[in-house]
């Protein structure tokens, strides 16, 4: 493998992987308060339909991102209404939340398939490939999640509330507070990593162009331990993965891309083979639970 070629997988990887890792910390934050939101893919579709119809309006593709911001903090907070406001079913509100999100983005970009924009400019370093504003501030946003959530009062009460809203509200905490907070920041970054796709990857909008990564990155939380560091390092192995059988079927190699796309898979199944008995890296006890205690 020459170095030219393992540059380019790096660079295709950090690039294509931006966007899933905007969605996995989202997606981290909200389980991490107890709510597992199945229809993260309806939120990044969401994103992306607003972000570049935004974008496509105003002429800015920074306007737009604040947009798909807005739009996904909006679907998401809507979202926990329905589980936190009426009591609703996690897991049956979130597939509902995908279909909106599937019909909502069709209606919002359909008059901008085809459209064409300038996206997200390339901003660089010294010695450094240009990348967008978001690729460069991903990471640092992975740092302040953590920060947040392990080393301050308020990460704590959310991980109280993720782990026994009972103990959380006898502290003095509102759990259901704690979770609209947690699903606005987590609607917020997964209408960013929607956006990305739209405004700064593809540079264009398509019907679905999500592709699944909205599942992936619950797979990714569940694959990084409900850590913001370590979904770092889940989103560039997809991503990567991904990258490689690009790279591989540009160069000409007869190998299927079905393979190479299972490999994130299978590295989340021995993730839970090896991590699901231990209890540190359990997911949050009251995961997908409902909590009744404040009338």
């Amino acid at each position: 493998m020459s170095i030219n070629f393992a540059a380019a997988i790096f660079s295709n990887a950090i690039l294509s992987g931006t966007s899933l890792l905007y969605a996995t910390l989202g997606e981290l934050v909200v389980e991490r308060a107890g709510i597992v939101n199945l229809g993260l893919e309806g939120i990044m579709l969401i994103g992306a339909s607003v972000g570049f119809a935004a974008t496509f309006v105003t002429g800015s593709p920074y306007l737009g991102i604040a947009a798909a911001s807005l739009a996904g903090l909006a679907a998401n907070l809507l979202f926990g209404y329905v589980v936190i406001g009426r009591g609703a079913n996690q897991l049956a509100a979130g597939l509902s939340m995908l279909f909106f999100g599937l019909g909502a983005s069709a209606l919002i970009g359909g008059p901008y398939v085809g459209a064409i924009i300038s996206g997200l400019p390339p901003l660089s370093l010294p010695g450094v490939r240009g990348f967008d504003l978001l690729v460069w501030l991903v990471v640092p946003t992975a740092l302040i999640l953590w920060w947040l959530l392990f080393r301050t009062r308020w990460g704590l009460a959310l991980r109280a509330a993720g782990e026994d809203p009972s103990v959380a509200f006898a502290a003095g905490h509102r759990p259901d507070l704690l979770r609209y907070q947690a699903l606005a920041v987590g609607g917020s970054l997964g209408g960013v990593g929607g956006a990305h796709l739209s405004v700064a990857y593809a540079l264009s909008w398509d019907e679905g162009m999500t592709a699944g990564r909205g599942f992936i990155a619950i797979a990714l939380v569940i694959f990084a331990r409900w850590d913001p560091l370590w979904a770092v390092v889940g989103a560039l192995v997809f991503s990567g993965a991904e990258a490689l059988q690009l790279q591989l079927q540009a160069r000409g190699t007869n190998l299927s891309p079905f393979l190479m796309n299972m490999i994130p898979y299978l590295l989340t199944l021995v993730a839970l083979l090896f991590w699901g008995r231990n209890r540190r890296f359990a997911a949050p006890a009251a995961l997908g639970r409902s909590f009744h205690g404040v009338e």
